[in-house]
């Protein structure tokens, strides 16, 4: 048996109809040996995917195409690991009063990335131990502020974090409230740490307890790009999180591994009602 998540395109379908649609699953999936651990239903994108233990991928398409025919467009092998990393959860979670299941949770997600702006100048002035320590001082600042925005950590890059949110507007409170947790720290300490944000946002795809895709890709290459104590986020942030005016001078820049430039935002944090 293998883990299974796969892709639906259900644009003008319900979340009661995909709801219903996975307890008709489940209603027969003892038949092919396959088990439907959970499913996650984004209603804005019409997109559902389905969390599946099963021998193969067609046999779990087989109980689809039984239970109410909305086959899937795509599905992949993925780990467990990962998936729970990712979109925090691989069992079907109770509904709150007066909440439907499906409509939880969604396939999309605004990725984070932090970076220590002259990490290895630093390293080199201070020694080994003492940048260290200061690394250290980083993750705490950004590991406590991800747990007050509903952030998951996905992995450590040896000189910031990468992170994943289910909302894009927690994802650009959260870069806001890391930038004013660094203000606070550097306030009269001896050795201050700068850092650098980039934001995107879309659906990436994991592999052995990682993320990848374009959405990360150029999460990162953002995040690259920005300067000392800035936030600088992708056209797809901007257009999902609404408030424009904290998104100033937007411009087109050529980013490596982009055959065309990129419109990106810097985000004004300073002047934003964040604590």
């Amino acid at each position: 048996m293998a883990i299974f998540m796969d892709r639906h395109e259900l644009a003008g379908t319900s979340a009661a109809d995909i709801a219903e649609a996975h307890r008709r699953d489940l209603d027969i999936q003892d038949r092919y040996g396959v088990k439907f651990l959970t499913y996650w239903y984004d209603p804005r994108r019409g997109n559902a995917f389905c969390l599946v233990d099963a021998p193969d991928m067609e046999t779990a398409q087989c109980v689809h195409r039984e239970a109410h025919g909305f086959i899937a467009g795509e599905v992949i092998e993925v780990a467990l690991s990962a998936v729970e990393a990712f979109l925090g959860r691989i069992n079907d979670p109770e509904p709150g009063s007066g909440q439907i299941l499906g409509e939880v949770d969604g396939g999309h997600r605004a990725i984070l990335f932090t970076d220590i702006v002259g990490s290895t100048a630093m390293t080199s002035r201070l020694g080994d131990r003492m940048a260290t320590e200061l690394v250290r001082a980083h993750d705490s600042v950004v590991r406590r502020c991800l747990g007050q925005s509903d952030g998951r950590e996905v992995k450590h890059t040896g000189d910031g974090i990468m992170a994943t949110f289910a909302s894009t507007a927690r994802a650009v409170n959260c870069a806001m409230l890391i930038q004013k947790e660094f203000q606070r720290f550097n306030d009269g300490n001896p050795e201050p740490i700068h850092v650098r944000i980039g934001l995107d946002c879309g659906e990436p795809i994991e592999d052995s307890n990682d993320l990848f895709g374009s959405t990360v890709q150029l999460a990162a290459r953002l995040c690259a790009a920005a300067s000392k104590d800035q936030i600088v986020v992708s056209e797809n942030i901007f257009r999902e999180f609404g408030a424009s005016d904290i998104f100033v001078h937007a411009t087109q820049r050529k980013l490596k591994g982009f055959s065309k430039p990129v419109l990106v935002f810097q985000c004004d944090w300073t002047n934003a009602g964040v604590d």
